[in-house]
């Protein structure tokens, strides 16, 4: 299962392709216009947005993540954020299933806040940068997807 919100987040797992493409897969995605063209063959649970500040979409976020988790059982959660991402490894964890949380190119000087909330909770962490260490010092380096 591969958890992100549209755009950048998007982007990046769309360029481990060639880490999913022969896999079966379903994603977790903010129904957004660049979502629906980039998901357009794949299979999709939309998520509920904006997550912003928002914690009644949190919470819906919550639910749909333990009922799609428990109906898709997927062998692991991988997940690059944003707001989506941190309903999903609180399930994950709970239902025991593997997750993977990879933080985002861009975040070299901090962990972003969906970092700070999925890291504690994922069996794996992956920066794509060496400098991201510094903020996720267990993680293993990927490289960058750019």
């Amino acid at each position: 299962m591969l958890v992100c919100s549209a755009g950048g987040h998007l982007e990046q797992l769309m360029r481990l392709r060639p880490l999913w493409s022969e896999m079966g897969r379903v994603w977790v995605c903010l129904d957004k216009p660049d979502a629906r063209a980039r998901l357009a063959d794949e299979q999709v649970v939309w998520a509920h947005g904006p997550t912003n500040r928002r914690p009644d979409q949190l919470l819906r976020n919550l639910r749909l993540a333990f009922r799609t988790l428990r109906r898709v059982r997927p062998d692991w959660v991988l997940s690059n954020g944003a707001g989506v991402a941190p309903p999903f490894f609180v399930a994950a964890r709970a239902l025991g299933i593997p997750s993977v949380f990879m933080e985002v190119v861009d975040r070299t000087d901090s962990a972003s806040l969906a970092g700070r909330l999925c890291a504690p909770l994922a069996t794996r962490v992956v920066v794509q940068t060496p400098q991201q260490l510094a903020s996720y010092p267990s993680a293993t380096v990927l490289g960058p997807l750019w």
